[in-house]
């Protein structure tokens, strides 16, 4: 920066009084010192927000949707849009009260280069990046110098990356993905499909690489994703093309935005896996393998009566269960039917050695209401026909279950829960299949009767079908709010590996193979090549499908519950082996400073709650947070907490003095956070001030 020095001491004194001077394209400023002394720098203001160019690709796509799930405010400009804002000075920065802004902590590019390479828009985005030490994505680009890298025909290569075994360096331990073990493998989940494909490539000068893999001799490796330190910035390179729901990007997620913020960022990110285990104390009915159906369905008609051979745990597989649970250090939610165990009970000599063993280990799970007998709770089923639908009256005014039988199911259930010293919340609840909300196309709403005997019992969040709807919502006016919970495709209604191989190879076989052909009508579904062997397919195909489904959910920071039902845990407990593998899998990608976070249900719809407050006071442009040197500041609207994340080490202003901010979580602190007593804001201060651009 330069300026004229005056002539007389009075011209002197007026400019020592100008705040700040521009050069170039940017307003790096300096604030003018004493007659005599060296300028020291002016700490910018630097916006928490991420600047995202989309050019519409799988890559950038996916980088936007971790923001986005995440809480990360971020400011999309579309190419090849009309009208798009013009990337420049102006765009990218300015001034707030005499002091020089970056609006953005963070850029995300499809790749190196998406304006070209000599455009007005590529030397804004350069200038900005070095005058405030700005960071850039590269989504997704091929192995060149441009990036750092030779060329994939100097030892490198090029092509399918389906099933290779990456590796997380020990520079990529050491930084941004400090919270994986190592091994990273890339999923190859069909022989006819590519999947992945990338460019693996040695490294050049100024590139330190993250992620890397074998070249195509073997004998060197490649970089994959590596941060290339050049011309007074830094650029994070992916050389591999993905998407948002493949497990390797979901993996990596975190680090990339770690990477992009330094550290420092609103939103948060756990991996989140809990495990509901529906009508508990009740039996289950069995899959009729010569029907293809299960007796006592309303759709099932001959063959044995459901109540004949039904599937229900034993005193042996609660023993089971809670020595499972202390050897993998995972506590199991037991959504229980109080009712229909007494019944049980009742029939089968007064005696029930099951419910004798779980409620003595009752300290040992979480528990949660699932109504005293397990009734459908919507509208009264007309079963006369199939499908079923909703009876109603001589006026066609439908028929619903009651305010008072509702609240009876659920306070009855509660009761026996307390006499037999078992800890209940009374604010969960599951009902049975869901019901009493809406169940399309029989019933598209709600039961009216629902939420005033939710209400009556002090019920606050109640489970839904994430297949169904996936997103929270309130139910009626009286405040409870749903849980969304993911179905585990190991069904209710089996309790061998055979029968549950034979149920699955019914839905997802066509016609021709001897299936239902559901999976030929259903445009979401894809049919098995050939039928499953019922004395393998559940081993060698279902376990790992269903854990990988799972996992994939775990690595996503999605908190929604899974649920499956006591019959999977009896008989030949199908359960264990799909949690097996995805504890297994999990742990051997994530270090122990990232372990399975495992919420129960009010805890995910308190986590719901809060994402949809702040996604809203985001959307409303009703949030500010910046960062100057080493203190951060966040406003929010009153009563909305903000997710923010932070290095270890970092501290929360208090009204007097300072205290630990946050919990830690792959080597970050991070909390949903609110101004402490007679404050506005909240204030953070860093461990080290950012280095001074």
């Amino acid at each position: 920066m330069a300026y004229r020095n005056g002539t007389t001491g009075v011209m002197r004194a007026r400019r020592a009084g100008a705040a700040l001077l521009s050069a170039g394209l940017l307003g790096t400023a300096l604030a003018l010192a004493p007659t005599g002394a060296v300028a020291a720098p002016t700490p910018p203001r630097i916006d928490l927000r991420v600047l995202v160019v989309d050019d519409g690709g799988a890559a950038v796509d996916a980088v936007t949707d971790e923001l986005r799930s995440t809480g990360v405010p971020y400011t999309t400009v579309e190419l090849g849009t009309a009208g798009r804002p013009v990337i420049n000075a102006a765009f990218l920065s300015d001034t707030v009260n005499g002091r020089p802004r970056a609006r953005f902590q963070g850029v995300v590019l499809p790749n190196e280069a998406p304006f070209g390479t000599d455009s007005p828009e590529s030397a804004a985005l350069t200038a900005y990046e070095k005058a405030f030490g700005v960071r850039q994505v590269d989504a997704y680009t091929w192995a060149h110098p441009g990036v750092g890298l030779d060329y994939t025909s100097q030892d490198g290569y090029a092509g399918s990356l389906d099933g290779v075994d990456a590796t997380v360096t020990a520079a990529g331990k050491a930084g941004p993905f400090g919270y994986l073990d190592g091994p990273l493998e890339f999923e190859d989940n069909s022989d006819s499909v590519l999947e992945s494909y990338g460019y693996v490539a040695r490294p050049r000068e100024g590139f330190t690489s993250y992620v890397d893999a074998p070249t195509g001799t073997g004998a060197t490796r490649g970089s994959l994703v590596g941060e290339y330190a050049h011309d007074g910035r830094r650029e994070l390179v992916v050389t591999f093309a993905y998407n948002k729901y493949q497990r390797q990007f979901r993996v990596l997620a975190r680090g990339v935005v770690e990477w992009l913020t330094q550290g420092v960022h609103l939103g948060q990110s756990r991996n989140y896996f809990s495990v509901h285990v529906d009508d508990v104390f009740a039996p289950d009915a069995r899959w009729d393998s010569a029907l293809n159906c299960t007796p006592g369905d309303f759709d099932c008609k001959g063959g044995e009566e459901a109540g004949e051979r039904p599937i229900r745990m034993t005193a042996a597989d609660a023993q089971y269960t809670a020595q499972w649970q202390r050897e993998r250090g995972f506590v199991l939610d037991m959504v229980y039917n109080a009712g229909a165990g007494e019944e049980w009970k009742a029939e089968h000599g007064g005696t029930d050695a099951l419910t004798a063993r779980l409620v003595a280990d009752r300290t040992q799970y979480r528990w949660i209401n699932h109504t005293y007998t397990h009734p459908f709770l919507g509208c009264t089923q007309d079963n006369t026909v199939v499908p079923w639908k909703c009876a109603t009256d001589a006026t066609g005014k439908t028929l619903w279950m009651s305010r008072a039988e509702i609240a009876k199911q659920i306070s009855d259930n509660h009761k026996w829960a307390v006499a037999k010293g078992i800890t209940v919340d009374r604010t969960e609840l599951v009902t049975g299949e869901h019901s009493g909300l809406r169940t399309t196309p029989q019933q598209p709403v709600d039961n009216p009767n629902l939420a005033p005997a939710l209400a009556d019992n002090g019920v606050k969040w109640i489970a839904s079908d994430a297949s169904r709807e996936p997103q929270q919502r309130a139910v009626g006016t009286a405040g409870a709010l749903t849980v969304p919970r993911h179905p585990m495709n190991v069904y209710y209604n089996v309790g061998t590996a055979a029968e549950m191989t034979d149920e699955y190879n019914w839905i997802y076989s066509s016609r021709a193979d001897g299936g239902s052909g559901a999976c030929e009508d259903n445009p979401a579904s894809t049919c098995l090549p050939a039928p499953l062997d019922t004395a393998t397919g559940y081993g060698s195909y279902i376990v790992p499908q269903e854990a990988r489904t799972a996992l994939n959910h775990v690595v996503a920071n999605d908190p929604r519950p899974h649920y499956v039902h006591q019959s999977n845990l009896a008989e030949e407990r199908l359960l264990y082996p799909v949690l097996d593998r995805i504890l297994a899998d999990y742990r051997g990608l994530f270090a122990d400073n990232a372990p399975v976070v495992n919420p129960r249900q009010r805890d995910v719809g308190a986590e719901f709650t809060r994402r949809a407050a702040w996604d809203k006071a985001l959307a409303a442009g009703k949030v500010t947070a910046y960062r100057i040197g080493e203190t951060v500041t966040v406003q929010a609207p009153s009563g909305v907490v903000a997710p923010v994340t932070a290095p270890e080490g970092t501290r929360k202003q208090l009204l007097l003095g300072t205290g630990a901010f946050g919990s830690p979580y792959a080597g970050q602190r991070s909390a949903w956070t609110g101004p402490e007593a007679l404050q506005s804001a909240v204030t953070l201060k860093l461990p080290t001030a950012p280095t001074a651009p």
